[in-house]
């Protein structure tokens, strides 16, 4: 009787050839100890004004910063910025949601960057009121642009901030300008809240709208239309063309209703799509034409100055706020108060009063 060969299963696994380290230890160690490293506020201005987007993103991060111990570090940064700003046009654009803002400004940034501009957009997304958290997403939607040399991209959370504009966008602009960007583009929520904080800190607003949503008729309305500088009907393609140009029309009507504007400027409705970037170019050029216009009559440097002003007010309010609820005196106090008034045993406004006094003798 013949032997049988031993034969190996088939489910048997051979040993593979290892594979070579793909990362080099010393690179990792390297970028670790980097990224522990802070650099000064000197360091980061000096990057800024040569044109570094990594100091621009590490100091915008500073300045948006809550912690108090990065205050300090973030207003050396924008002092020293400061006399190297100014020298930029801000547009702020908002819409509702659905109005296809992030394509528009993909659009209109490629073809400001293809004339030679800078750009910078400074995205604001919503925050959840439940979770307070923030997709940050504009980076994504901004696929073409963000690949741009000439473009910078930075979605911000708007937090609890009115007007769907973050807290510290104001500070983020003389940075962006001090990097040499010459176009700065704030994008809003555009979920219906007030935006006077938005049209407290550009040159230019920008309305977009879109055909057949059923808002035609709200364009009598005051609020937001009375702060535009220029309405576009965005979506202007394919079956909606006919729609977009009975839209120019019914809010170029709605227009004339409103007063006059201090700056002299009568604004205009224009249609395009973002899409196709036709009609994109027309934007532009009615920018530059208010732009020449308010320059050459000296509203935009007046306007320049009072949104200064304004600023300084609503950083004067802010640093109040802040100091009052990070006071040890009355968060301690703050609580038993808030009983007090939810058990109905002191009126909501003397408790108010009680706590700022309380607030101020200390």
């Amino acid at each position: 009787m013949t032997s049988k060969k031993a034969h190996s299963s088939a489910l048997q696994e051979k040993a593979g050839i290892s594979q070579p380290e793909s990362i080099s230890s010393q690179s990792v160690e390297h970028i670790q100890h980097s990224r522990k490293v802070q650099p000064s506020a000197e360091e980061l201005v000096e990057g800024i004004l040569a044109g570094n987007i990594t100091a621009l993103s590490r100091a915008i991060t500073l300045v948006e910063s809550t912690n108090p111990i990065h205050l300090a570090k973030a207003n050396t940064i924008i002092n020293s910025c400061l006399p190297f700003a100014n020298k930029s046009v801000r547009i702020g654009i908002t819409g509702v949601p659905g109005v296809g803002k992030s394509t528009f400004i993909e659009a209109f940034g490629k073809h400001l960057t293809s004339l030679g501009k800078k750009v910078a957009v400074l995205a604001v997304d919503p925050s959840s009121t439940i979770s307070h958290g923030s997709i940050l997403g504009d980076k994504t939607r901004m696929e073409e642009l963000v690949k741009d040399p000439n473009a910078f991209i930075r979605p911000s959370a708007s937090g609890e901030t009115l007007g769907g504009v973050a807290r510290k966008t104001r500070e983020t602009i003389t940075l962006c300008e001090a990097a040499g960007f010459d176009t700065i583009i704030i994008e809003t929520v555009g979920v219906g809240q007030s935006e006077t904080a938005v049209h407290s800190m550009v040159d230019f607003f920008l309305l977009l709208k879109i055909a057949g949503a059923g808002d035609e008729l709200q364009g009598i309305k005051r609020g937001i239309m009375e702060m535009a500088d220029a309405i576009v009907i965005n979506k202007a393609d394919g079956d909606n063309i006919k729609n977009a140009q009975f839209a120019k029309v019914e809010f170029n009507r709605a227009l004339h209703l409103f007063p006059a504007k201090k700056s002299g400027w009568t604004p205009k409705t224009t249609t395009c799509s973002a899409l196709t970037s036709e009609g994109i170019p027309e934007v532009w050029n009615t920018i530059t034409e208010f732009l020449n216009l308010t320059q050459s009559n000296s509203y935009f440097f007046e306007k320049r100055k009072e949104q200064n002003q304004f600023w300084m007010l609503e950083t004067i309010n802010d640093q109040l706020k802040s100091n009052f609820y990070s006071s040890t005196g009355i968060q301690q106090l703050l609580e038993s108060t808030k009983k007090a008034v939810q058990n109905d045993e002191i009126s909501p406004f003397a408790a108010a009063t009680l706590l700022l006094e309380k607030y101020f003798t200390k």
